[in-house]
């Protein structure tokens, strides 16, 4: 997991990249229950226990485009992301 993390660190400064961690001490009242991912506003794939769920439908799309927005603000980012990578890290070793 360190070598996760630590590419994690190494792909931060690309200008492609964003990367957001959610602090363990961030408020969760949205936290969805399953993994999702957004490729666009008109594609969502999410993954349950036991199946991967691709989505189109535009309402749909709209639930998950706020909960990835909601998400987005309990974000920390740059050398505040950075600090809690590398401190994840030092606690593996």
């Amino acid at each position: 997991m360190a070598g996760q993390l630590g590419h994690l660190l190494s792909v931060m400064p690309l200008a492609s990249v964003s990367l957001g961690v959610i602090p363990f001490t961030a408020e969760r009242k949205i936290w969805p229950l399953e993994a999702f991912y957004m490729y666009d506003d008109r594609h969502a794939v999410i993954e349950t226990l036991t199946a991967e769920v691709n989505v189109t439908q535009p309402r749909e799309i709209a639930d998950y485009m706020r909960a990835f927005a909601q998400l987005q603000q309990l974000a920390v980012y740059g050398a505040k992301a950075r600090a809690l990578i590398a401190s994840a890290i030092a606690a593996l070793g």
